[in-house]
């Protein structure tokens, strides 16, 4: 059976990410639509090797032959037009943030949590919305899961280190421009960013919140929670840094049970799409920039945390664009064709 696909932001970073790994995938398509707000009609998008697709406007776009919508426009936008999508009989698959903590959207790594799109199917009158997690929530989960179905993992301390990209073509531009400055003598100024990101490092994303926390940090947290266990305590420091392509991340996690490094290993090469690369030895890890254009979440640096008993910590990376976006919206949707939900 194929499939009647629309990709909604297809004009920015993460929607043309969407229609490159459709196609990659060989995602069932019987046809895809392109949308995107009026300002990007009638741009030209790629799809595959051969196919080019017109961009037709969200705003008089009508979804009702629609099977799967991909959404990833922004959350105002998402807010207004994903309902609309939903009600009209697609489900959508929404990148931003805006439907994560909705308790009647499941919140999807599928490598993770794929029994809670099981579990929202059954649902009487359900929202036809299913969440993707924030990025750097997507792969710190896909590498926590094993470790907490092995020890039980009571707290996490979480820093990352988020390239530009995830926050848009714009700041890719930026950090492009203000690093050619830097070596010419031009004067450097931020425009989309709080602060210069070339050759530094900005401990601030999205918005700041009443405690201090910012908006990023506090995702990362109540996500993991919603995803993996309520239990579980996670804080986080977000680090724009100057990189363009793929997060990392450096986690301290402690455990309710003893969990050694070997098992450790173990049981994170053995979680899907978990890559364990971790030799104590020069180039024995891997790096952002040796993750961009990758699918897996790579796992690095593991060795205990003597400061808490029943600890370890770790550094795992990931492409952000795919895994941290949209590959895993391609990725639910394969998973509810897999499990007859379409």
């Amino acid at each position: 059976m194929a499939y009647t696909v629309a990709v909604v932001g297809a004009s920015g970073n993460v929607g043309r990410e969407i229609l490159s790994i459709l196609s990659e995938r060989q995602f069932p398509v019987d046809r895809v639509h392109a949308v995107a707000s009026s300002r990007s009609v009638g741009q030209e998008v790629s799809f595959g090797e051969d196919k080019i697709l017109k961009i037709e406007d969200l705003a008089h776009f009508d979804f009702s032959s629609v099977d799967v919508a991909l959404f990833s426009p922004g959350g105002a936008v998402s807010a207004k037009y994903a309902p609309i999508a939903a009600a009209a009989g697609a489900i959508v698959i929404d990148n931003t943030s805006h439907f994560r903590m909705d308790p009647d959207c499941p919140l999807v790594v599928p490598e993770v949590n794929a029994d809670a799109l099981l579990d929202w199917a059954k649902k009487d009158g359900r929202k036809n919305i299913i969440a993707n997690p924030n990025c750097s929530t997507i792969q710190l989960v896909v590498a926590l899961k094993p470790l907490h179905e092995a020890a039980g993992i009571q707290r996490v301390v979480a820093s990352t280190y988020q390239s530009v990209s995830g926050a848009g073509k714009d700041a890719m531009d930026e950090l492009f421009r203000q690093t050619r400055g830097v070596y010419v003598n031009e004067p450097v100024q931020p425009e989309h960013l709080t602060k210069e990101i070339a050759f530094n490092a900005i401990p601030h994303i999205d918005k700041f919140m009443d405690d201090g926390t910012t908006k990023e940090e506090w995702k990362m947290a109540v996500e993991t929670k919603k995803i993996l266990a309520p239990s579980i305590k996670l804080t986080a420091t977000c680090v724009r840094v100057p990189v363009f392509i793929s997060h990392a991340v450096a986690a301290n996690v402690e455990f309710e049970r003893p969990l050694s490094v070997e098992q450790a290993r173990q049981v994170l090469s053995d979680q899907e799409g978990c890559v364990v690369v971790d030799y104590r030895q020069d180039e024995g890890y891997v790096t952002p920039k040796e993750a961009a254009g990758e699918d897996m979440v790579y796992v690095s640096r593991i060795r205990e945390d003597i400061t808490a008993e029943h600890a370890l910590a770790f550094w795992c990376v990931a492409d952000n664009l795919r895994k941290g976006a949209a590959l895993n919206a391609v990725q639910i949707a394969e998973k509810l064709i897999e499990l007859e939900i379409i």
